[in-house]
This record gives C-alpha cells, structure tokens and sequence, in this order.
C-alpha cells in the first residue's frame, strides 16, 4: 500500500467499473462526488465508500482524498482536472484525456508547476497481456515491425440525444473508441509521420465510423477502425518481419495472444488471469509513480497523452468534426 486516498468525481459506468476494480484490489477509496447528493449517496453505499459529496467542488476539498480520478464525459475532463490539481491532488483522467490537445497542454502546464501527477487512464497499456507484449517487442522477437493494425467496433445506441452522438458531449467513435487502436498504436510505433483519415458522419455532426492509415518511423504502416454502429472482431496484430502477433477479442481488455513465426508456428500463447475488469492496473500505476516522486509515467508519459490528443485533433480536422464552443484552434 502506498497510502494514496481515492476520490472518484462522477457516478456514472465507467466510474462504477472502477470503483469495482479498485475495491478487488484492496485500494483504499474514501470518497466519490457528484453534481448530486442523492447520486453521491447511491454510489457511496454500493460501493461502501466513507464520504459521499453533492459537489466536485466539495469532493477536491475533501483533505482526506489525496487523488481523484475524473470519470465525467469528454468535455468535463479539463475542468474537472483542473479543479483537482488547483486544489493539490494528483489526478487520473479517463481517456480521451481531454477534448482536444489545447486542454491537455493547459492540464500538462497545470500539473507540472504543482508538482502533482496527471495521467490518462488508458488502462489498456497497463494490462498483463500489454506488458507482456511490450517486452516479446523489445526482446526483438518480432523483428523490424512494418505494420499494426486495431479495430474497437460496437453496436452502440443510436439514438441522436444520446452521449455517444451528442457532439456537445463530445460523443463519436472517435473519443469513445477510436482512442484505444489509436493509443495502441503510438505504444507500438511511436508518433505518426502521416496521417489520412476517413469517416462517415451521422446527423448530429458526430462520426459513427472513423479509420486511419498512418505511417510511422522506418515507414512502417498502421490501420485502424472504430465504429459505434457495428460490432467488428475487436481484434489486433503487430506484423514483424521475424514473426507477428495476433491479439484475440477484445484486445483492449484481458485476453489471449499468439505470437506466430512466418510459417504458421505458434512459439508463444499468452493467456490474461485477471480478476475483474482489469482497471486497478492503471491504479497500481499511479500510486508507484506518487510514491516516487515521477510526474511522468513510464508507459504512458502526460507528454504523449497531450500528443496523441494533437493526433486525434488532426483526424478530426481532415473528418469534419468540431465540437461546440471550439474556435478556430483546438482548445
């Protein structure tokens, strides 16, 4: 135990999914807060939390809370970020992190003059099977990689005044699903080069279907998919010129891998034993680099969550997408 205190500011899925993993892990999570005390209390008592607040405001101020996690929609990212670092706690940020890399620059600069740590809960990274991953890609098993692909489709509400299509809610596939192939990619390959991207929109503005073919440095190519309006095989690989890996549904979350020589062999299969979800991972995480002193992770660093919201930014630019209340440049 590191001795971090958890808040969670907003009360809705992903907030529940967290608070479930983080009681699985033996975490200690003291308070939640919400826009209402009644909403407060409900995810106070299903999850036995000590302090239930009707307010963010009142949640950050809480002296016993020394990091919270922001669960709120996109667009509620910056400002309730904000107004956990302006009150001196460290803070953990669903992904997308922010709404565009504007906000996330302002988070980046906010974090960095408090001395506290910001930091994107792309969980993903953090899983058995990615770390894993990452190490057969190091050993140089894989060879030179050339290509890596990542679909994150679901047959999602379509319904227009929902979150998911409200563009003022910063709904998408982008944002909602988009960001983990996109993620994964720049884990792999590192920055884009170039990016072309292509979308169908539907008639709330937002993109229902959004793909990217990017080249990376050496030249090596990643595709990606994402779709709220379809379900795909949710799968994933990294094609090396030694061998590949095939990553199985759903990808993102614990699963199951192979890594595969060119003619067919399987020298490897790795198969994920997580209990739950797999979020306290992301909370491990967090606590190692505050009990260290890091304000910048080692497997995701704020400075690349702040770039792969600029990638996400340009993907939108060449779709057509703007969400209300931008100006001419992002954030």
């Amino acid at each position: 135990m590191t001795g971090l205190r958890w808040g969670i500011l907003a009360t809705g899925g992903i907030a529940a999914a967290f608070a479930s993993d983080l009681r699985t892990a033996g975490l200690d999570l003291v308070a939640v807060g919400s826009r209402s005390q009644e909403s407060a209390d409900a995810f106070a008592a299903r999850f036995d939390i000590a302090r239930a607040h009707p307010s963010y405001a009142a949640l950050v101020a809480d002296p016993d809370v020394d990091i919270i996690y922001v669960s709120t929609p996109h667009p509620m990212h910056h400002e309730g970020a904000r107004l956990a670092l302006e009150a001196g706690k460290h803070v953990l940020v669903e992904k997308a992190f922010t709404l565009n890399r504007g906000e996330a620059e302002d988070l980046h600069r906010l974090a960095a003059e408090r001395g506290l740590l910001a930091m994107e809960a792309m969980w993903t990274r953090y899983l058995p099977h990615m770390v894993r991953i990452r190490e057969i890609i190091a050993a140089g098993t894989l060879g030179e990689i050339r290509a890596v692909s990542a679909d994150h489709t679901q047959l999602l509400p379509s319904d227009p005044a929902h979150r998911l299509n409200a563009l003022e809610l910063g709904g998408g596939a982008l944002l909602d699903l988009g960001i983990y192939p996109i993620s994964f990619v720049w884990d792999i390959l590192g920055a884009p080069a170039s990016i072309q991207s292509v979308a169908r929109l539907i008639e709330t503005g937002a993109d229902a279907e959004v793909a990217t073919i990017m080249t990376h440095e050496g030249g090596a190519i990643s595709t990606t998919l994402s779709s709220s309006r379809a379900a795909g095989p949710n799968a994933a690989s990294i094609i090396g010129t030694k061998a590949r890996i095939d990553i199985d549904q759903v990808w993102y979350a614990p699963t199951t891998f192979r890594v595969v020589l060119p003619d067919g062999t399987v020298v490897e299969e790795y198969s994920s034993d997580v209990a739950g979800r797999g979020m306290e991972y992301q909370a491990h995480a967090a606590e190692r680099l505050v009990r260290e002193g890091l304000l910048e992770g080692d497997i995701l660093p704020i400075a690349e969550s702040v770039a792969i919201m600029g990638t996400l930014d340009e993907i939108r630019a060449q779709i057509g997408v703007r969400y209300p209340g931008e100006g001419d440049t992002n954030g």
